[in-house]
């Protein structure tokens, strides 16, 4: 699949990168969290995915960004839907 043209690419490529090479990264977490429908859609998630994605993320973020982790991550999983639509619908 061509994901040149969707919105949230880079974020997703480098969620990729970090998940093939075993990096826990929020770009990695956030393909976990999005890795059942993003397969759906045709893209080669690796095969390791983080266990309970969505609450590593959250305290990733709470860590480098306490103040503000709640509405980062909220950010981050707008992205990350925007971006499944986007594949869904071929765009």
């Amino acid at each position: 699949m061509e994901i040149d043209a969707l919105p949230g690419r880079e974020l997703i490529r480098e969620g990729l990168r970090d998940l093939a090479a075993g990096r826990e990264s929020v770009a990695a977490l956030l393909v976990a969290v999005g890795a059942p429908r993003l397969r759906r859609a045709g893209l080669p998630i690796p095969a390791l995915t983080f266990d309970d994605a969505e609450h590593r993320l959250y305290e990733f973020l709470a860590r480098a960004h306490a103040d503000s982790a709640h509405s980062r991550y909220n950010a981050l999983i707008r992205r990350l839907v925007s971006f499944e639509r986007a594949c869904e619908c071929g765009v």
